[in-house]
């Protein structure tokens, strides 16, 4: 599943930034799940809470989802807007974006003007905000 591949993903991010921090325990991970993506929440929670148990430095740490509402501005006309406010995205497609965003742009167009010629502000992919962790019991 995607799901498992993001978790994969940002557990390896998580131990390299650990390493460089020199963190003996990680105590909180906070992450941010853009909304453009459609994580199933409770399968990547699941999984990085399955794979960090394969690390001890992981054995207290507390995990912080946040969905990212998406953003769009149309570079045409500076419109900007929710995915909410999208219409047409049916099952299929929403599918196809979950897998590989980039795709948003051959199925959304600005609501204001039509263009299909918009950025996504925020609201897409998956990100490490914060990780906070002790160095030989000195919280960091």
């Amino acid at each position: 599943m995607h799901e498992w591949a993001l978790a994969e993903a940002v557990v390896e991010s998580v131990l390299e930034a650990v390493k460089k921090e020199r963190f003996t325990s990680v105590k909180e991970v906070d992450i941010s799940l853009g909304e453009l993506q459609d994580i199933e929440i409770e399968i990547f929670e699941f999984a990085l809470k399955k794979l960090m148990e394969k690390e001890n430095i992981f054995r207290h740490t507390k995990i912080n989802l946040r969905v990212e509402k998406t953003l769009f501005r149309c570079r045409a006309c500076g419109n900007e807007w929710s995915l909410k406010e999208t219409k047409d995205i049916d099952k299929d497609v929403r599918e196809a974006i979950h897998f590989l965003p980039e795709l948003s742009h051959s199925f959304i167009r600005c609501p204001k003007c039509g263009s299909p010629d918009f950025e996504v502000v925020k609201g897409r992919g998956v990100s490490i905000d914060s990780i906070r962790g002790e160095i030989d019991g000195s919280e960091d």
